[in-house]
């Protein structure tokens, strides 16, 4: 429920600060008096769009701040804790906008994005134009009105979603098939470069290694000589490393005296000894062991040409043969019986419209039931708006096209027969425009009826209305406003004599300049209000007696 609203430098508003309350709340005032300034502003904390010439002249920004008690919405309070923005049971949202254009939103302090705004402010209030008759004309309106009384906009949804995926799934297959003597094509060259890229069955690092190999087994003779001559230089003769190192030790150890100094030298010439000794052996069982392969070393010469050859055939350097490999097995798979073939396409196509159908059928069968309740509702409301005859039909329509729709299975479209005898017709070739004004308030009350919205606006729906129908009107915004909270913008004395709070907007004009005052009105005030709603300027003791009546029945009325 709405319990504050505060505009600052918005429009004439200098400074405007109202607190409201549960029930009917009428809004009057001369026309240009500002009455639109709450609204409006209203509209901005819900997150419409902002215009920077609506700030006020000579002020650097606008600020319009709305609060909310929330404990009797569960859907908000979810909403808010799933955002992290909850505050116990109070929200408060924000919106400033500043000489230059740009915006800030805020909930309960935190920046948002307007997105946010939208989603939540779409949970807190509901506001029905004045305008709101002229879109009656229009089909998706009636559609988007029976889904609204029926409680099924989330069906809607995933209706609306699933059809996509029909849509887009069809696109996709058509586009196969239109290409398919082409996929065809590349599927039989990606089968041929696939099984030669198996039959190679080249590994990651494999040919590194068959390189290292390779050049070993082609110096064969070279190593085995090199290595002999090495095993005989260390060992095998008088002018061997092994012979001569031994020769240097000896003179060494037959020294005269012993000399400290040499100790190190001694023990080197000693370990080098040992190690050339091993080094020699090493050797001699290397030659011994060694033998050349010529046979290994075709076949390694001969994967490298294969391999080779191949990368030349792709273009690309060998080592990254196994990663081409892998990736047009892959693409092979998806042609070739996964997901882009025709068949797995097809079978695509067939899930998602049945997936389609099962949501649409479900659609429809809720829709064909409220829209018996809504006929029902709506007939009783125009009874009471002084149209007792008036036929009011919400005609469900198999769409002529078979293919699925992004909105279900039927066509919706209100029609109306003025008189009895007469065969229904749509609204816009049957109603007149204080007919039409009248309908829309009938539907637009009962889909209120079942709104989730604690919060109703409405802003001149009763336009086009008067005499006693226009009583009938403020008792039903007043049922409305008895187990939530309805706004309304009037300019009927017999709907304003009827709420249980009152806001009178005037405005005065202070050293040349305009500013917007809206009070909230006592019960003399009141009355004062709707005797000059009825008698305009001139109030004689006439019409206000007329006006105390109007007043005291109005609320006796709901007592």
């Amino acid at each position: 429920m709405l319990t504050q609203l505060t505009v600052s430098n918005y429009a004439i508003a200098e400074r405007v600060e109202l607190q409201f309350t549960q029930g009917m709340t009428a809004l009057t005032g001369e026309t240009g008096a500002g009455k639109s300034i709450v609204l409006d502003a209203l509209g901005l904390a819900m997150g419409d769009r902002a215009d920077a010439g609506a700030v006020r002249h000579g002020a650097k920004r606008a600020d319009i701040t709305a609060s909310f008690d929330i404990a009797r919405i569960p859907a908000a309070r979810a909403w808010l804790e799933a955002q992290e923005l909850d505050d116990r049971n109070d929200c408060i949202l924000r919106r400033t906008i500043s000489r230059d254009g740009r915006s800030k939103a805020f909930i309960n302090g935190q920046p948002c994005p307007l997105s946010q705004l939208r989603e939540l402010g779409g949970l807190l209030m509901d506001i029905h134009s004045q305008h709101q008759h002229q879109s009656l004309l229009r089909k998706d309106t009636h559609r988007t009105l029976l889904d609204e009384f029926a409680g099924v906009e989330a069906l809607a949804e995933d209706t609306r979603v699933a059809w996509k995926a029909w849509h887009q799934a069809r696109q996709k297959l058509a586009q196969r098939q239109q290409n398919a003597d082409e996929a065809e094509a590349r599927l039989q060259l990606l089968r041929y470069q696939v099984e030669e890229l198996d039959r190679l069955a080249l590994e990651p690092g494999e040919q590194e290694t068959l390189e290292q190999e390779q050049a070993q087994l082609s110096q064969a003779d070279s190593v085995l000589h090199s290595s002999h001559q090495a095993a005989m230089l260390c060992t095998e003769d008088d002018t061997s490393a092994a012979q001569l190192v031994r020769q240097a030790l000896h003179q060494l150890e037959q020294l005269p005296v012993e000399v400290p100094a040499l100790a190190d030298s001694i023990q080197m010439l000693n370990e080098a000894c040992i190690q050339i000794t091993e080094a020699g052996d090493n050797l001699r069982r290397f030659v011994e062991d060694y033998e050349a392969d010529p046979a290994r070393l075709a076949e390694v010469e001969e994967r490298l040409s294969a391999i080779f050859q191949m990368a030349r055939k792709h273009r690309i350097p060998p080592e990254e043969l196994p990663e081409l490999h892998q990736r047009l097995s892959a693409e092979l798979a998806e042609l070739d019986g996964g997901a882009g073939s025709l068949e797995q396409l097809e079978a695509e196509l067939d899930s998602v419209r049945d997936r389609y159908d099962t949501l649409a059928t479900e659609l429809s069968g809720a829709r064909e039931k409220a829209a018996v309740a809504l006929d029902e509702r709506v007939a009783r409301e125009l009874a009471q708006l002084s149209m007792p005859t008036m036929q009011f039909v919400t005609h469900l329509g198999r769409s002529s096209d078979a293919e699925p729709s992004p909105h279900g299975h039927e066509d919706i479209e209100f029609l109306v027969s003025a008189n009895p005898g007469q065969p229904a017709r749509p609204l816009a070739k049957v109603a007149s425009g204080g007919e039409l004004s009248r309908i829309s308030l009938a539907i637009q009350v009962v889909v209120a009826q079942t709104s989730t919205t604690p919060t109703l606006v409405f802003d001149e729906v009763d336009v086009g209305i008067g005499g006693g129908t226009a009583e009938v009107v403020g008792r039903l915004l007043r049922a409305l406003g008895e187990n939530g909270q309805v706004l309304c913008v009037t300019h009927l004395p017999q709907v304003a004599a009827q709420c249980h709070q009152h806001l009178f907007v005037s405005k005065f004009t202070q050293q040349d300049a305009t500013f917007s005052r809206i009070e909230t009105l006592d019960d003399q005030g009141r009355i004062d209000e709707v005797a000059r709603m009825l008698g305009g300027v001139d109030m004689t003791e006439q019409t206000l007696a007329h006006a105390r009546e109007m007043f005291l029945k109005g609320q006796a009325t709901h007592h």
